[in-house]
């Protein structure tokens, strides 16, 4: 059974985590299949969305505690297992951001922990109703460090802070309305309505939405006048693609555009 599952079709690369008995926890396995595909994506011309959903009861519960249990068997108490583990995550994390192609998380039953900040992670997110978010390691001693990154990009401080040291869920409707997810979907329209985005996405000019998602994060870092400076420059680029300019024409003459 692979751990992480990989369908093609239309542009989009739908990646399932599938190890449901352990609620698709972030394991060393799960990290280094999610590491290879992420690899694997990025030189990827023809995919354009990547969806990123899970099998079972949950979306992903946050990292492999028997793991690292096991880990603290180490001489130094697993001192360098754990910074192994948590460098090779924000790796995972950072690679989902820094690919061209936008990420769509579609959620259900639990996201927890590293598995909230997979979330987080991902450029949009559409998730069933009934789905709970939490960062809740406080609650067996562990605060929500590098899940608190992603976290705090995505809703406001005071939110944050409060599920971070409560260790409380969300629901999915608060989470829509605190900006951690895009919509929330009956369970049974989930599938369907996470593939009407991607679909959508994937039907747009591909080197302008991989251009205008890194200048997207890239802006998000500089101040104002910079931020303007920056983006304005991408534009310039952005405007000399000749499939840019077949698609103004198209606008210009009311009619679909033929992109190469």
């Amino acid at each position: 059974m692979d751990l992480l599952k990989r369908e093609d079709a239309d542009g989009i690369a739908h990646l399932t985590l599938n190890a449901p008995d352990r609620l698709n926890a972030l394991s060393d396995e799960m990290l280094a299949a999610l590491q290879d595909q992420i690899d694997r994506l990025s030189e990827d011309s023809a995919t354009r969305v990547v969806v990123i959903s899970g099998a079972g009861r949950a979306f992903c519960a946050g990292h492999d505690l028997r793991q690292m249990t096991e880990a603290r068997q180490a001489e130094d108490g697993g001192r360098a297992a754990f910074a192994d583990l948590f460098n090779r995550c924000s790796r995972v994390m950072t690679g989902l951001t820094r690919l061209p192609q936008p990420v769509i998380a579609q959620v259900h039953g639990i996201a927890a922990a590293a598995g909230c900040q997979l979330v987080a992670t991902c450029d949009m997110a559409v998730a069933a109703d009934d789905t709970r978010f939490g960062v809740n390691g406080v609650n067996i001693g562990l605060f929500c460090s590098t899940p608190m990154v992603a976290l705090t990009r995505n809703i406001a401080r005071k939110q944050a802070f409060e599920m971070l040291t409560t260790g409380r869920f969300m629901q999915a409707d608060e989470a829509v309305r605190a900006g951690l997810i895009n919509r929330a979907v009956a369970p049974e329209a989930l599938q369907a309505e996470t593939r009407a985005l991607a679909e959508t996405v994937a039907g747009k000019l591909g080197a302008a939405v991989r251009i205008g998602k890194r200048a997207f994060y890239d802006q998000a870092e500089l101040g104002l006048d910079d931020a303007y400076a920056h983006t304005g420059a991408v534009m310039v680029e952005n405007m000399l693609y000749r499939d840019t300019e077949e698609g103004i024409a198209a606008f210009l003459e009311k009619r679909p555009p033929n992109w190469s």
